[in-house]
């Protein structure tokens, strides 16, 4: 890893507000390496950004039903893993701020996994959705023409894709707009005011992405998707878990463990070097503790008053 940067100077900001993304049911030897298997409730958070009348969503969570997922993802996860949409769906949750479904413009997805991405014409129909370049090479054609596969053809089939989908920058004329922040090699300045920033963060699957957001105050926040999956892993307590699987052999979440570590080792950099504070898809610690001001007034003043409480309860959110 090379010298960190200095983090953007700017007096941009972003409006950012977490948003609950339903849960499912986890196992620990999938997250952590060497410990006693657990069963627990994973929390899924999306994020909700404004920009000077922009209005972005940073993945999607999961919804209730398997309707709008591939026929892999129901047959082989979804039976397993008791999975719930949010107690309030994302428009409900969305409506509470003031915005339609229909003022989504953009629907940004750190990776193309089904607790993050899901097909958005149905519910956001003027928003375009982006993943991170090498994403579609990866994915396609995905279920309607290999209906085996997990990927959602809606996005990544060539031809009979549905939804509007691009990736970030992905063409050569585009790389010198990818410079480093902090501790990373290549960020984009997303709306141009240096307030939101897509990080290329390999390791968790081709294309993975986190992002970095500047709030009013000058705190920047970091949207660690599943660069990581636990608190424990981000303070280095625990190592990423390999775990077997019939027909398959050992395998871990992540597709490139040595890039998912040095990834981790720079949002540690980003965290303890920059004060930039971490907030990964899955972790919950910080609500539980409710010691980190900045994260949370990510909340909505009904989550502050009940999210620590269920969580610590394993609850539904």
């Amino acid at each position: 890893m090379s010298a960190s940067a200095p983090l953007p100077r700017t007096d941009a900001y972003v409006e950012l507000a977490l948003l609950d993304g339903g849960s499912f049911i986890a196992e620990s030897r999938k997250i952590h390496a060497g410990v006693e298997n657990t069963t627990f409730r994973m929390y899924n958070w999306a994020f909700y950004i404004r920009n000077r009348g922009r209005h972005v969503l940073w993945d999607l969570g999961l919804d209730d039903g398997h309707s709008c997922y591939t026929p892999w993802v129901s047959e082989h996860i979804l039976r397993e893993i008791n999975h719930v949409g949010p107690r309030k769906s994302l428009t409900m949750q969305l409506h509470e701020r003031g915005v339609a479904p229909e003022d989504i413009d953009t629907v940004l997805f750190s990776h193309a996994h089904f607790d993050h991405a899901r097909p958005i014409s149905p519910t956001f129909p003027n928003a375009t959705a982006f993943f991170g370049a090498g994403t579609k090479a990866y994915c396609a054609p995905g279920h309607l023409s290999s209906p085996a596969s997990q990927w959602d053809g809606r996005f990544f089939d060539p031809n009979l894709a549905t939804e509007k989908c691009e990736e970030i920058l992905s063409s050569a004329g585009d790389e010198g707009r990818w410079i480093p922040f902090g501790p990373f090699d290549k960020a984009l300045d997303y709306f141009g005011d240096g307030s939101f920033w897509i990080i290329q963060a390999p390791g968790h699957m081709p294309g993975n992405l986190c992002a970095a957001a500047r709030l009013e105050g000058g705190q920047w926040v970091l949207l660690g998707s599943d660069c990581c999956h636990s608190r424990e892993l981000l303070d280095g307590t625990q190592q990423i878990g390999w775990f077997d699987v019939p027909g398959a052999g050992s395998m871990s979440l992540h597709s490139d463990v040595d890039a998912a570590m040095d990834t981790i080792e720079r949002i540690r950099v980003l965290e303890r070097i920059h004060g930039v504070h971490v907030a990964l898809a899955h972790d919950a610690s910080w609500m539980m503790e409710g010691k980190d001001e900045v994260l949370m007034g990510l909340l909505s003043e009904e989550m502050k008053k009940t999210v620590g409480e269920k969580i610590e309860k394993g609850e539904v959110v």
